[in-house]
């Protein structure tokens, strides 16, 4: 069976939207589009790499597709960093769209057209499957509870608002931080593996005050 692993670079209030420049997402008036690019060093090139080491298969929204496929096919494959052109040529592309025509020309792809689809590839053999961008599509596999790594880069950066990498409906779920870094231009890395149920504990005094008594009152009251 093959691991989902989702991928995203993220500000430090959570938004996703077209990190990579300008052009690449600006719905809903998005204005800061290209926000990540001034923090790549090479701690976040390392990590990268390290990510696709594997050659995994992608597994991208349907506008992450195409931004993807109106990009990487056209990069330069002999420029110093073109490897990473190279390997999404070679490996598997699985966009997933619900509707909607989906320009699937770019070599290797396979058009998925719900979670469920995304569900029975899991089950299959072959190398894992990860996501980049795809906001919509994260949402719904953390809501299906289908996540089993990620790996989120965030930037030291607040952008008040933008397309999120959580929302609410994610299925509750613990995670285990495996390895962490942060790069010489301040982003933290984390890696994440699935973990077990939400623990719960409790800080309150054996006997509550009157104070406290009243306060739950009140918000029982206001709920």
């Amino acid at each position: 069976m093959r691991k989902i692993i989702v991928g995203a670079f993220v500000s430090m209030d959570g938004v996703m939207q077209a990190p990579g420049g300008p052009t690449e997402d600006p719905t809903k008036g998005f204005k800061y589009g290209g926000w990540f690019v001034p923090y790549f060093d090479a701690e976040f090139g390392e990590e990268v790499d390290a990510i696709f080491k594997s050659k995994p298969d992608l597994l991208l929204g349907r506008k992450t597709y195409e931004i993807f496929a109106a990009y990487w096919p056209y990069y330069d494959e002999n420029a110093e960093d073109g490897g990473i052109a190279t390997l999404f040529k070679e490996i598997k592309k699985y966009p997933v769209s619900r509707s909607g025509d989906v320009e699937t020309s770019w070599a290797g792809t396979t058009l998925l057209r719900s979670v469920d689809d995304v569900k029975k590839l899991k089950q299959t053999d072959g190398p894992d499957l990860i996501t980049q961008g795809s906001t919509e599509l994260v949402h719904a596999l953390l809501a299906e509870d289908l996540v089993d790594r990620m790996t989120i880069f965030t930037a030291p950066l607040v952008l008040g608002g933008g397309k999120k990498l959580f929302a609410d409906g994610s299925a509750p779920r613990g995670y285990k931080l495996t390895n962490s870094r942060v790069s010489s231009s301040g982003i933290m890395i984390g890696h994440y593996e699935r973990g077990g149920e939400i623990g719960i504990g409790d800080t309150a005094m054996a006997s509550a005050s009157q104070a406290e008594v009243t306060r739950q009152e009140r918000m029982k009251r206001e709920d």
